[in-house]
């Protein structure tokens, strides 16, 4: 057994300064993720600053459109609540297809944004991997990474990115505000997950003791009309394959604003950017849907046993712009 202290914390800059004093310490809010990787023996703190009693659970409605989310706030709370449903679909979307009901119940949003990779071999605690030992090794290369990512990734790693709700997160443009040992900071959330590159184990640009207070998502005309798709292997609970978050607007069947992320396929919530430049200014058809997902997937870097997700990303980015353009039609 390995001993773990427990405090809690009564203000955000008490759990700052008491996780920032303490290498071997860590934040412990809903608990979904960081639980298990202690019972595996991946996560090995010797301090847990429990932040359930911070307040930082509102869900605040911006004069721009936008919405300010608590790191605190539950994913089930934040699905439903209106401004979310109404101004954001996609995201309420995400939130409740990203885990079972419990799950949604206990887990923060600001933990969501912190949540671990699924691979196997980052989690049993024994093979090789950059991740959780860096310079031993990625497993997954030459093992089984039917799961794996096509994009983003490098010779060091190719685990996927694991949130559903970071996706349509990325595609909005939301913004991470944090609380840390110099003060408040806020990141693009696209600069907040980073690539794998030769540092695997570096997946934020935050240091330690920095803590997540809150995601800014910025008002947005075409989050009105929006989705998230998801395939996975089964209906109930599981991790995307692929999916997509998109949003756009369409005038006299010309695309005029657009935006698109990939989640499954990428080792950070992806931004299709490609896509994007493809559709912006283009008719809403199905032959500029194919020619946009193709080009986002053009960089893909397929493994042996997930080469399928290439064209199953592809085919979830084009029924996902081919079903909020006959919405349109229809409305």
């Amino acid at each position: 057994m390995r001993p773990i202290s427990y405090s809690r914390a009564g203000a955000v800059a008490e759990a700052v300064a008491t996780v920032a004093s303490d290498p071997t310490s860590d934040f412990l809010a809903g608990g979904t993720t960081e639980v298990d990787l202690l019972r595996q023996n991946v996560l090995l703190p010797r301090r847990l600053v429990d932040i359930n009693g911070l307040p930082l659970t509102q869900i605040e409605e911006r004069p721009d459109g936008g919405v300010y989310i608590g790191a605190l706030a539950r994913m089930s709370e934040v699905a439903e609540a209106p401004a979310v449903r109404e101004r954001f679909p996609l995201i309420a979307q995400a939130l409740e297809l990203g885990a079972s009901a419990q799950l949604r119940h206990m887990a923060s949003m600001g933990g969501n944004m912190m949540q671990r990779v699924r691979c196997g071999y980052f989690r049993d605690g024994i093979s090789p991997c950059n991740k959780r030992d860096p310079g031993s090794g990625c497993s997954a290369l030459d093992g089984f990474n039917r799961g794996h990512a096509v994009l983003g990734t490098s010779d060091h790693c190719i685990a996927t990115h694991p949130s559903d709700v970071a996706v349509p997160l990325v595609a909005l443009d939301a913004r991470i505000h944090t609380e840390g040992p110099h003060g408040r900071r806020v990141y693009a959330i696209d600069d907040f997950f980073l690539l794998p590159g030769t540092t695997p184990h570096l997946e934020h640009p935050i240091e330690h003791g920095e803590l997540i207070v809150g995601i800014e998502v910025p008002g947005n005309r075409a989050a009105a009309h929006s989705l998230y798709l998801k395939v996975r292997d089964r209906e109930s609970y599981e991790f995307a394959l692929a999916s997509v978050a998109a949003a756009l607007t369409v005038t006299v069947g010309v695309i005029r604003e657009v935006r698109l992320a990939l989640g499954g396929v990428a080792t950070k919530p992806w931004r299709a950017c490609r896509a994007e430049d493809v559709l912006r200014g283009a008719r809403a058809d199905p032959d500029t849907f194919a020619r946009a997902a193709r080009d986002e997937l053009a960089a893909a870097r397929p493994q042996l046993l997930n080469a399928f997700k290439v064209e199953l990303a592809q085919r979830t980015m084009i029924r996902a712009l081919e079903t909020l353009t006959s919405t349109e039609k229809r409305s």
